[in-house]
């Protein structure tokens, strides 16, 4: 079954979660653990993050030095695939542009389909560590290009223009906004826009990024809805599992963590002392949403797994 009807035929406010693909070297028993924990949950779908190479630099014996490429994490596709195998849970691998080529990305396409994921996520990607010198032509600049190359693989056109015979089964995907607005938006007016864009070039859905602030998701959620925006808009979900995050996840994520939480935070002498409030938070924050008829609650688990699973326990 599909991530959107899930959604929209779940009988409760549907269940989900991300996962990370475990560092080079370590088990894929790692993600196992992380699934077995949450799995008492029903989720109905589980994400699988992406990540792009990373460049180092290495001192030769000449004292010069090497700029070398590596991955540290496996890719999204093959963790997708044994998700889905494993558990029979519909499996969701970030597909981003950035760090990824437009033929990468092909590859990633056709493999998925063989493999039987028919579900993705579209996402631009961080670009905070990628090579700017890279040929931009070979790149996609906004998730959006992302979207068309998509929507053209389901209609079997490669990116070479040349033809093939369309897959039997289309993929379908969701997409990303932000109730408080991308960092890179001159405004909330623009974010909107694109957000109804990607609607209408094909996306069945959208989650957003973390918030704490509920009110701030209904005023998106809102304004959505007034600009004709109508597929369903996911909450994304955070519980706060370290005292710094009072700082470092506005730094980061641009998201408000409300005076009363902050206050709390601000009181804690220790992480422990921190996950307590975030947990005690976030399952505050999900019962109103719940009641407020959100139909799904999706949880960003990195780092986070032990709060999750108690916030889902309280609310499920």
């Amino acid at each position: 079954m599909r991530v959107i009807d899930h959604i929209i035929h779940s009988k409760h406010t549907a269940f989900s979660f991300e996962i990370l693909p475990p560092l080079k070297g370590n088990s894929i028993q790692k993600v196992y653990n992380v699934i077995d924990k949450l799995r008492e949950f029903d989720p109905k779908y589980i994400n699988i993050t992406s990540h792009h190479s990373e460049y180092i630099y290495k001192t030769l014996s000449d004292g010069s030095y090497q700029r070398v490429n590596i991955r540290k994490r496996p890719g999204s596709v093959a963790i997708a695939s044994a998700i889905q195998n494993k558990y029979g849970i519909t499996a969701v691998p970030h597909i981003i542009c950035k760090g990824f080529t437009k033929e990468e990305t092909e590859y990633a396409l056709i493999d998925l389909n063989f493999l039987g994921v028919y579900d993705l996520l579209l996402l631009r990607g961080d670009v905070k560590t990628l090579d700017v010198t890279k040929e931009t032509n070979l790149y996609h600049e906004y998730a959006t290009e992302l979207q068309k190359q998509v929507n053209n693989f389901n209609k079997g056109i490669a990116i070479d223009g040349s033809t093939f015979e369309a897959n039997e089964t289309p993929f379908s995907y969701g997409m990303a906004c932000y109730p408080e607005k991308h960092e890179e938006a001159p405004n909330m007016e623009s974010d909107i826009y694109y957000a109804k864009m990607k609607q209408e070039n094909g996306a069945d859905y959208l989650v957003t990024q973390m918030f704490f602030d509920n009110e701030k998701y209904y005023l998106f959620v809102d304004r959505c809805r007034n600009a004709g925006i109508t597929v369903p808009i996911i909450p994304g979900i955070k519980p706060i599992v370290f005292k710094n995050q009072l700082n470092v996840l506005p730094k980061v994520f641009r998201s408000d963590i409300p005076e009363v939480l902050a206050n709390e935070l601000r009181k804690c002498s220790n992480d422990d002392d921190a996950k307590t409030v975030g947990v005690e938070w976030c399952i505050e924050q999900c019962r109103e949403l719940i009641a407020h008829g959100v139909p799904s609650l999706h949880f960003y688990s990195f780092m986070a797994t032990d709060s999750v699973y108690k916030v889902a326990k309280n609310i499920y």
